[in-house]
């Protein structure tokens, strides 16, 4: 299973909010680039950037924070937050992307989202499904839909989207262990590749959603508030 930190960016600072409230905010560093190389420096290959600036314009904002951090490490950075046209995906790519992250994209524009499945392939595109009460939530989790979230994945499995990043809003920056229970769900009725996001507290959240089939796991706020160590994460991606 992939281990893949979060930076989460607002004015181009790292940061991180709880259950997506802008009002909550607490900056970690002013230069993303340097929790990057240290991310880099303990074994660490991805790196999960969000542009929370963007999700909230709906536009891409902090791509040069992205194209610094693509030239001077050699994670693999699948790159969210604001993406809502070709232009958006395009300025991404060029930034040094490996993966983009659409979600509100996929609920509000779904023909645009499905075209960059086909214009990029289902390698480069995420699907990215946050939720509230299983209801898909989108621009930065400020509106709440009434799809379900199992049903958004299954109809967009059938389309050609084969990766998925499902976060919990309720659990996001919780530190109050993951949605489990969901994440079975689901694994039990996709085929989907599903990288786990939200609610991770230490070391043993990750090996539990190891043990359920998650691609991967996304981690923030336990490793900014020291719940888990890059140590921790080292000895996981190495055993």
């Amino acid at each position: 299973m992939r281990i893949i930190p979060a930076i989460d960016i607002i004015e181009g600072k790292c940061v991180r909010l709880t259950k997506g409230d802008y009002n909550t905010k607490k900056v970690y560093n002013e230069h993303p680039l340097e929790v990057a190389k240290e991310f880099e420096d303990n074994g660490i290959q991805y790196l999960h950037l969000v542009d929370l600036d963007g999700a909230k314009s709906k536009h891409i904002v902090n791509h040069r924070v992205l194209e610094e951090i693509a030239t001077k490490t050699n994670l693999k950075i699948d790159f969210g937050g604001g993406l809502k046209s070709d232009e958006d995906a395009r300025i991404a790519f060029e930034s040094g992307a490996n993966q983009i992250t659409g979600g509100s994209i996929a609920v509000k524009n779904p023909d645009v989202f499905i075209s960059w499945l086909k214009n990029y392939g289902a390698d480069k595109i995420i699907l990215g499904a946050d939720c509230k009460n299983r209801k898909i939530a989108t621009h930065g989790w400020m509106e709440t839909s009434v799809v379900d979230v199992v049903d958004f994945i299954t109809d967009y499995e059938e389309i050609g989207a084969t990766n998925v990043i499902c976060t919990d809003v309720a659990k996001d920056g919780m530190l109050s262990g993951t949605s489990n229970d969901l994440y079975k769900e689901i694994l039990k009725k996709t085929e989907v590749a599903l990288i786990a996001s939200g609610g991770i507290a230490n070391i043993e959240d990750v090996y539990k959603v190891e043990e359920l089939g998650c691609e991967g796991v996304i981690i923030g706020k336990a490793i900014y508030e020291g719940r888990i160590s890059l140590k921790e994460l080292q000895n996981f991606i190495n055993k």
